[in-house]
């Protein structure tokens, strides 16, 4: 059995990739392009059921500009989780509003939608859920939950290209979604995001954020940003699009390997009517967490991630005081293991020998 290095993510790119990214470099059309349109046609048409794409050039972009775009401003609160990437709450203060942050619940690391309920106040302009992992947030629950209340819904899909709920994708419940496309995640343009929405204003605003407040070239309509993807970018994203079905159901078919021969763990839950797309295979470690992980590396030559150690809360950036215990405890006890599309089965093998062991011996 080889006992090569198992990283915790790999990024896929190759001879296509490259290919795409030199038929560019050869049209001398570097900038924001056709490429870029047709990167957002596909997009939707792929894994939005036709809801208009707007591609930028990050995911972090892609919430700020949204948010902006939807209204989100000074004296506003957003609902956020504290249990996720600071670019979600970052992206709030950003715009000039609060974000508030609730606690989580433990099956799928998602937005509590019992705490929500009880933070919405008259300053309550919006919730944005993350779809942690790749596994939805109970959007159908917030989305009438929003609604009862006259508030919006954001998604942050960062993670979850291609999760469902009830049938229906992650990124067409909300006013607007956004879905990174940084090289880590299950498909990448490089660097980037995309930008859902069902709002023929929002979409329109979104398109003039990104582009300095012009439609037309020097006809600036409001003050925006240079927030544009590239064609480079959009060309490498075009190819990833009809790579990423497959590589999410070779992450599915490692994730129930790995459910299904791990012991003494609490393995991740994927509700009834979820799709879940393993961004991240998460465990939950109740001893020493970070003593396994070093174990695992050690010992195991297996890497893993911790996603995330320090709530938002928590962060200097913040350093606010709230009471979010299902939130600690996820930040003192999640791991991730590879769950990546460039496991094999012997890789595989050795996850479950070397976490099985560590889990027993208490590591």
């Amino acid at each position: 059995m080889s006992n090569g290095f198992i990283p915790a993510a790999k990024p896929i790119v190759g001879d296509e990739e490259r290919a795409a990214v030199d038929a560019v470099l050869l049209s001398g059309m570097l900038a924001q392009g056709a490429e870029v349109a047709e990167f957002e046609k596909e997009f939707s048409e792929e894994l939005l059921d036709g809801r208009s794409a707007v591609a930028v050039n990050s995911g972090t972009t892609g919430l700020h500009l949204g948010l902006l775009a939807a209204g989100i401003g000074p004296g506003d609160e957003v609902i956020v989780p504290s249990f996720t990437f600071a670019a979600t709450a970052n992206s709030v203060a950003l715009t000039g509003a609060t974000p508030v942050f609730a606690d989580i619940e433990l099956d799928h690391y998602a937005l509590d939608v019992d705490h929500v309920t009880s933070l919405i106040t008259e300053k309550t302009k919006g919730i944005m859920p993350v779809h942690l992992y790749g596994h939805p947030a109970d959007v159908v629950a917030f989305r009438a939950l929003a609604d009862r209340h006259g508030i919006a819904l954001f998604e942050d899909a960062a993670q979850a290209h291609g999760a469902s709920l009830g049938g229906r994708r992650v990124g067409t419940f909300g006013e607007f979604a956004m879905f990174s496309l940084y090289p880590t995640k299950n498909m990448t343009s490089g660097e980037g995001g995309m930008v859902s929405t069902g709002d023929p204003a929002i979409e329109r605003r979104l398109r003039l954020l990104r582009n300095q407040g012009m439609e037309k070239q020097y006809e600036n309509e409001l003050v925006g940003f240079n927030a544009r993807m590239t064609n480079l970018h959009a060309a490498i994203g075009r190819v990833q699009l009809t790579k990423v079905g497959r590589w999410t159901e070779q992450r599915q078919s490692n994730a129930a390997f790995l459910t299904e021969n791990i012991e003494g763990l609490a393995t991740p839950k994927v509700a009834a009517d979820a799709v879940h797309v393993y961004h991240q295979y998460t465990v939950r470690v109740e001893g020493d967490r970070d003593r396994f992980a070093a174990a695992l590396k050690d010992e195991y030559n297996i890497g893993s991630g911790v996603y995330y150690p320090i709530p938002n809360h928590r962060l200097p950036s913040f350093a606010r005081t709230e009471d979010l215990p299902r939130t600690e405890t996820a930040a003192r006890q999640v791991l991730s293991l590879p769950v990546h599309p460039s496991l094999d089965a012997e890789d595989l093998d050795r996850i479950v020998t070397a976490v099985n062991a560590l889990a027993k011996a208490g590591a």
